[in-house]
């Protein structure tokens, strides 16, 4: 596996990668659903590449780039163990050197949940995106869909600049007893990683009463209630959108998801779920 620390040295080494490339954009602290996405990588393409770039444009005040967890010894060992070719770690002094005046915003997509809530965070993900993909060159970059509305942006970015990298979205990888993997869910404690999954549960019964034909606010309205009693603090967000434009529902649609962000201790977890 090379790892690749320079963009020079990332554009000798993707000369000589032959064939179709995936790349797996991350920040680090890589789980099982990081993995997921380099085996599925692997499998859509001669070869697979990773990225890993605690992005400082998607964190507003306040939020967590200090802390955000860092552990580049086990992310490295751990890629090469699943299969990955190439790695690339630039810094934020390459990415954004002194002068760096551009950014990529998306409207539409990006400004409503979490582009509400983290007014900026979009605009930092669809710069770095753009930039990643236009320097790896991969064939399809692939990205998880817990971050869903992220994926959404990254979709319409991608086609908006006529990118020529195809999107793919791969579904979300769980615990055991249904919490979605993140890398911020090491921020909780044992108590609170316990009661985390009343996330993932309030939203599992919304779909399916959603999926039964059951009022949509009423439905909505107790999965907020049932978050928030099983040991949440606050809910930013519970709601029924369409899949593709974000825009929300109050009745049934052709295709629709489930998103929420709640916080419990001082971590915010995000979720969603497809609803038939």
């Amino acid at each position: 596996m090379q790892i690749i620390r320079s963009i020079q040295g990332l554009r000798d080494a993707r000369r000589g990668l032959a064939g179709t490339l995936s790349l797996v954009p991350t920040m680090g602290a890589l789980h099982e659903g990081h993995l997921a996405l380099v085996r599925e990588g692997g499998r859509r393409a001669d070869r697979v590449a990773a990225t890993i770039f605690v992005n400082p444009l998607q964190f507003g005040a306040g939020e967590d780039l200090g802390r955000y967890p860092r552990q580049e010894e086990q992310d490295l060992a751990l890629l090469e163990a699943d299969g990955c070719d190439l790695v690339w770690l630039p810094t934020a002094e390459q990415l954004y050197p002194a002068g760096f005046a551009t950014a990529v915003t998306v409207s539409g997509v990006s400004e409503r949940w979490e582009g509400a809530v983290r007014p900026g965070h979009f605009a930092g993900v669809a710069t770095v995106v753009a930039k990643l993909l236009v320097a790896a060159a991969p064939t399809q970059a692939l990205f998880g869909e817990k971050d869903f509305q992220q994926l959404a942006v990254i979709r319409r970015m991608a086609t908006d600049l006529m990118l020529p990298v195809g999107i793919v979205g791969v579904p979300t990888v769980r615990d055991a007893d249904g919490l979605a993997l993140s890398s911020r869910n090491a921020y909780l404690s044992g108590e609170e990683r316990a009661r985390a999954v009343a996330l993932p549960r309030a939203l599992g019964a919304a779909a399916r009463r959603i999926g039964a034909g059951e009022p949509v606010g009423e439905v909505l309205a107790q999965a907020q209630a049932a978050v928030l009693d099983g040991g949440f603090s606050g809910v930013d967000y519970l709601a029924l959108v369409d899949a593709n434009s974000l825009e929300p529902l109050d009745g049934r649609g052709s295709d629709m998801r489930l998103i929420a962000a709640a916080t419990i201790g001082t971590t915010r977890l995000i979720d969603n779920l497809a609803v038939a």
